[in-house]
């Protein structure tokens, strides 16, 4: 009997370990809590009404068609017993090992404030995205039907938490929106004057960039009429708006559309393994893993991804934690799934090593910032060439020949035209639900 490997998460890294057992004498089982693949990197354009759901997203079944040797299926895993090998599902079932990888990502988080969430979605899933589209798009047509102006001008306020990457590009594209997508459409109110609001708690955005990038962005930012404010630590958040605190004191930010993009937090099942394990957990609830992402005592156990406090083990030099980024993701599903062949062999394990290939985040049309790690050193830009070069590398590492054409199709078309091709909203009407109201799309 072959052995059977047990891959929860078919995120970036869960994907990446199955395709890297292709070639193992093993029978692969991925399981996750979606029937898809989801390319997160451009989920922020979903959110936007820039791209459909089906544009960045690929069924997992459909991906592993022909891999008479790997079965997909669909549920959740809550708990994981090592000592049985098994994993048990939320419906009960369960499900035996013999390895286990564990790549079974992130969610928010919100430093211990959970009931922001119903004011303040986040941004992880293709659910998540269709409730931020949902409330941008509702708060124009609320803007369109009220009277007040007080009211009109927080339906018209937009407030971004957190000057990551998501919340750069969530900005950059809001202010978009307002300015070149939907003047034209209303009668009663202005588009151009909705404010997007930006708000970071740290002294600049894009804190992972070099300062001379970070700086480039802001700017650019600045440029595109996003509002930036720096050093605002958030206190409160409620249906009417957000408090936050300034070095020059309080301030209240009337906004009725407001999206999170301050923190993350490791999916709970790092809590199920630490359980099972014993294994430590760090501050954010990741797993702490050995150099070949493995638990200690436990070698048949693997984490990767967003749920594993990985390091990169470069020789001759220090340790370095791996950013939470997809390319560490997709390299650590390699590095594990080449572990469980090395295990099977009797050969030794060898240290999972990162290779830094930079950061890119997009502002807005023609604004973007690039920091590439080269051979010759760091390359980096900004600007319309680094917009060029963020657009396709992202169509490049998108999944599958359909993705890539109608993708591309759909930003030359709103590249021309400035349309954003997926504005619709389903569900419950304006009269039944508000822009905060929670409504689904």
């Amino acid at each position: 009997m072959r052995p059977q490997v047990l891959i929860i998460g078919c995120g970036f890294g869960g994907l990446e370990a199955a395709r890297a057992l292709r070639a193992a004498d093993v029978d692969v089982t991925v399981i996750d809590k979606t029937n898809h693949h989801l390319f997160q990197p451009l989920l922020y354009q979903v959110a936007t009404a820039g791209l459909s759901a089906p544009s960045i997203a690929a069924p997992i079944r459909h991906l592993f068609r022909g891999r008479h040797r790997v079965t997909t299926l669909l549920g959740e895993v809550v708990g994981i017993d090592a000592a049985a090998r098994t994993a048990t599902l939320k419906d009960g079932a369960q499900l035996r090992w013999d390895q286990l990888i564990v790549a079974a990502g992130a969610t928010h988080s919100y430093f211990g404030r959970d009931d922001w969430a119903a004011h303040a979605p986040g941004l992880k899933t293709l659910d998540d995205a269709f409730e931020i589209r949902r409330r941008v798009l509702l708060a124009f047509e609320a803007a369109e039907r009220e009277d007040d102006p007080a009211r009109r001008a927080a339906l018209m306020q937009f407030a971004v938490i957190g000057a990551g990457p998501t919340g750069v590009e969530l900005a950059g594209t809001l202010a978009e929106i307002a300015r070149h997508t939907l003047p034209g459409e209303f009668r009663r109110i202005d588009p151009r004057q909705a404010r997007v609001l930006l708000v970071e708690g740290g002294a600049r955005v894009l804190q992972a960039m070099p300062e001379g990038l970070s700086e480039s962005a802001r700017e650019q930012l600045a440029a595109l009429g996003v509002e930036v404010r720096l050093n605002a630590r958030v206190t409160g958040i409620d249906a009417e708006g957000l408090d936050i605190a300034t070095p020059s004191g309080p301030e209240r930010l009337a906004s009725r559309c407001i999206v999170w993009a301050a923190g993350v937090a490791a999916s709970p099942l790092g809590r199920a393994l630490a359980a099972a394990t014993g294994c430590v957990l760090d501050r954010a609830g990741r797993v702490v893993v050995e150099p070949d992402l493995s638990l200690k005592g436990h070698p048949d156990i693997q984490v990767i991804g967003d749920l594993a406090a990985a390091q990169s083990h470069a020789p001759g030099r220090e340790p370095k934690p791996v950013p939470g980024v997809s390319p560490g993701a997709k390299q650590m599903g390699r590095c594990a799934a080449a572990n469980i062949g090395r295990r099977l062999r009797g050969e030794a394990t060898q240290a999972f090593r990162y290779r830094d290939y930079g950061n890119l985040a997009t502002i807005g049309r023609h604004s973007a910032v690039v920091d590439l790690g080269t051979p010759l050193g760091a390359l980096r830009f900004s600007g319309y060439a680094a917009w060029l070069f963020w657009l396709f590398a992202h169509i490049w590492f998108l999944i599958g020949f359909r993705n890539r054409f109608v993708v591309l199709m759909d930003w030359a078309w709103a590249y021309w035209t400035y349309d954003r091709s997926a504005r619709v909203v389903a569900g419950r009407g304006l009269s039944e639900a508000s822009p905060a109201s929670g409504a689904r799309a």
